[in-house]
């Protein structure tokens, strides 16, 4: 009599895998990504609806979504009553943040190669004196800063917010510079010192091409801190060399605070940095995550 089997019957596949899992996870983690980004973003969104809305209606409490939109307020920020211009101020701030940003890098890039490529001796302490110097309050320093800069002249100066900036960024610059620095091959600078190649060369021809993307996040997260400073400028400036945050202070009167003014204001004084991250977005997310993934 022949055998008979039972029929095999196989295990049932869970329904969710490993893959699904990481699906489920990485798709909590974008959620999570675009929570933050919505939040992040909705100050800046509400103070653009605000500088399209009058006065009386931007000044209500809760504010009204279906307020007639204008452009009144940025009439006002370009002088349509009052007659003050803002590109003064613009122009001073655009000139100190362009200079001072590219002395930090002239002056970083070579300090950066010497701790990181070409390692001095006790390195780690030029690493740490550069960080000490952040240590210090900025208001600590300012009468110092303020009687120097009487007794040489320099008050009301675009020149002293340039060496001023440019000693206020370089820490933050040689301490990113070296960790990008860190990350070039030595076998090519090795070639390129056997070809007779000179230091210039090497940091103009090989390493500047390499760390492109580090010296682009340098070079946006220096400006950006240039542009924005207020203290020193609010102090040590006046009529001819005051910058765009200090004009904006301005806004702010003994006759109240006229809140679309002030966002149509605060609105123009941000486009430009917001610009100069939107073109360099993809160098600066490249250069800040230099290094993170071996």
């Amino acid at each position: 009599m022949a055998a008979t089997h039972a029929p095999r019957t196989t295990a049932p596949r869970a329904p969710y895998g490993p893959g699904a899992a990481a699906r489920r996870r990485r798709g909590a983690l974008g959620l999570l990504a675009w929570l933050c980004g919505v939040v992040f973003f909705l100050p800046v969104a509400w103070m653009v609806l605000t500088s399209l809305h009058g006065e009386s209606d931007a000044a209500t409490n809760p504010p009204s979504l279906a307020a007639p939109l204008t452009l009144q307020g940025y009439r006002e920020f370009f002088g349509a009553s009052t007659g003050v211009s803002p590109w003064p101020p613009l122009i001073n701030s655009l000139s100190a943040s362009l200079l001072s940003t590219l002395l930090v890098l002239v002056l970083s890039i070579p300090a950066a190669y010497a701790l990181s490529i070409k390692p001095v001796r006790k390195w780690t302490d030029v690493m740490f004196f550069f960080l000490s110097t952040k240590m210090l309050p900025a208001v600590a320093g300012l009468l110092p800063v303020y009687l120097i800069a009487r007794d040489t002249g320099l008050l009301d100066n675009i020149a002293l917010l340039v060496v001023l900036y440019t000693s206020m960024n370089l820490p933050i610059a040689v301490w990113m510079m070296r960790s990008f620095l860190a990350e070039v091959p030595v076998e090519i600078l090795e070639a390129a010192s056997i070809d007779g190649a000179g230091l210039p060369t090497v940091l103009a021809r090989i390493v500047a091409p390499v760390v492109a993307p580090g010296i682009a996040a340098t070079s946006l997260i220096c400006f950006i801190f240039s542009w924005n400073e207020l203290l020193f400028a609010r102090v040590l400036t006046g009529v001819v060399a005051g910058t765009a945050p200090v004009f904006l202070t301005g806004f702010v009167t003994s006759q109240g605070l006229f809140l679309a003014k002030v966002c149509a204001a605060a609105v123009c004084v941000s486009l430009p940095v917001l610009v100069a991250g939107f073109a360099a977005q993809d160098k600066l997310v490249q250069g800040l995550s230099l290094g993170a993934v071996k």
